[in-house]
């Protein structure tokens, strides 16, 4: 451990002579202070690691010296010493958030404990989670290596952002780069997964055929309206796994989670087709079949889920539920607040149903501007952004306002997304979708090795344009460019983030109930 310099605050500073001595002969520097008045003025003037304070002292008391050192100098830790266990000292102490708490005595090695805990603990936390990574690493690869089933991959992508996670706040820049490195080669292996069975979802169901958005409805949801239970079903458009994992603990403070499930959703994975299917409980082609009004051709500039409401409606049909049900997007701060003003409307209805797009947004925008490529600028800036703003969001008051009403809350996304970095060349004609992730169009050139392509779109209920339509699907962090201003368009979707391809971040996607 680092030399620490500690200011000790206590008016029996002269019976710690033996801690204070034992502390020096470990390197660490310790001034003394035998006053709260005399403390302040020396923080005021001297740089300190930590600070030991005596909790009843003449004068300003200990609570009162870290009332004044918390608005004064609200950086530095204070370990408040004291002979009282009273309990209401103790939340005193916590209610003025004290850093650490010891009861006298106290001897040498607790406050050597306290002393990494609290001034060295990012670094021993990083230390710590790197040295179990890099035990796990080898078991992970060969599971990346091994798995050939959904629920085997779901787990493999658990682990992983589990990790990711673990490794946020860590030092260690080799680790990140290695788990980069094994994310990458686990999405390979997805890849020739997906590539090799996704056909075979759609032909004969078979014990490894997983939930797939055209079922996620009537599987989780419907269930709970059959037994007459009240269901707010919230979609938040592209929310990851990671980016759910990071808002979790926020909404366990008013919510338990009843369950917490990945499904696969649908290719392409875009709002287009993944959200229609959702709330259509059909595949895209099947939509086009059976209700031409609702679906609109990719080539069409007219909004692609203006009937998502409409759609959701015949599936409640479908299924035997004349359901009375509200429905509701929520694209801006005004719509946020009057779903919380007619809040009390709202659930006279069994069924809520409540799609927020602002990470959605957020990606988008962060391809567009400069400003939010910095503040989103990976993987774990983009799940603290999300974070940040579910924390000041109209969502986060709508769950506080759901509390306690008996009323099962349902969380879900219609895919996620990946941070892009790796070109590959395709070469189409002018009536070719524009996605960066997939595209539908004829007369496709590409190199196969990079792409997985569905030449019958029927085949997996996808529309067609025309008779010779092919989609294509990019992999991993693949996008896909034109060799025409390549260089350009190269640089400008490097490292943003896209969806509608072929990965753990887009097809995997959260499905949370919560009691």
């Amino acid at each position: 451990m680092t030399n620490v310099k500690i200011l000790w605050i206590d008016d029996e500073i002269d019976s710690l002579k033996g801690h204070i001595y034992f502390l020096q002969e470990k390197g660490h520097d310790v001034q003394t202070a035998s006053n709260g008045t005399d403390a302040l003025d020396i923080l005021q003037q001297s740089y300190f690691d930590i600070v030991f304070l005596d909790e009843k002292m003449p004068g300003l008391s200990g609570l009162e010296t870290l009332s004044q050192i918390k608005s004064t100098t609200p950086g530095i830790p204070v370990v408040m010493i004291t002979k009282s266990e009273e309990e209401e000292i103790m939340e005193q102490a916590i209610g003025a958030k004290i850093d650490d708490y010891l009861i006298k005595p106290v001897k040498p090695n607790q406050i050597l404990i306290s002393l990494k805990k609290n001034v060295e603990p990012k670094k021993l936390i990083s230390q710590y989670t790197s040295s179990e990574y890099q035990a796990e690493f080898s078991k992970l690869s060969a599971e990346i290596n091994e798995t050939n089933s959904c629920e085997g991959w779901k787990e493999i992508y658990r682990k992983l952002v589990f990790w990711d996670m673990e490794l946020d706040d860590s030092e260690n820049n080799q680790m990140d780069e290695i788990l980069s490195m094994q994310k990458n080669e686990a999405n390979k292996e997805f890849f020739k997964f997906i590539k090799k069975n996704y056909k075979s979802w759609f032909q004969e169901k078979t014990s490894d055929t997983p939930l797939l958005s055209q079922n996620l409805f009537r599987e989780k949801v419907v269930p709970l309206l059959d037994n007459k239970e009240q269901v707010v079903f919230i979609v938040i458009d592209n929310l990851r796994f990671d980016q759910w994992r990071i808002l979790r603990p926020l909404i366990n403070e008013h919510f338990k989670i009843v369950d917490e499930d990945l499904y696969y959703g649908i290719l392409p994975s875009a709002t287009h087709y993944a959200r229609n299917t959702m709330f259509a409980g059909l595949m895209p082609s099947e939509i086009e079949r059976l209700y031409p009004d609702y679906w609109v051709p990719e080539a069409s500039s007219q909004g692609k889920n203006n009937y998502e409401s409409q759609l959701l409606e015949m599936q409640l049909e479908r299924l035997g539920h004349k359901t009375k049900f509200h429905f509701s997007k929520i694209n801006s701060a005004q719509a946020g607040h009057k779903i919380l003003e007619n809040i009390p409307n709202i659930l006279n209805n069994q069924l809520v149903v409540l799609v927020y797009n602002f990470i959605d947004m957020l990606s988008h925008s962060r391809t567009e501007m400069e400003m939010i490529r910095e503040l989103a600028s990976d993987e774990s800036a983009f799940r603290s952004l999300a974070k940040s703003w579910f924390q000041h969001s109209n969502l986060k008051q709508l769950l506080k306002k759901l509390t306690g009403q008996n009323i099962n809350v349902v969380i879900t996304t219609d895919h996620g997304s990946i941070q892009v970095n790796n070109p590959v060349k395709v070469v189409g004609d002018k009536e070719t979708t524009s996605n960066l992730r997939y595209k539908q169009g004829k007369n496709l050139d590409y190199n196969p090795k990079q792409i997985m392509a569905i030449k019958k779109p029927h085949e997996v209920y996808l529309p067609s344009s025309n008779i010779s339509s092919t989609y294509i699907f990019a992999g991993g962090n693949d996008f896909m460019a034109y060799p025409n201003n390549y260089n350009y368009y190269v640089n400008y979707y490097k490292n943003s983030f896209q969806h509608g391809g072929i990965s753990l971040e887009e097809m995997l996607i959260p499905i949370i109930q919560l009691g």
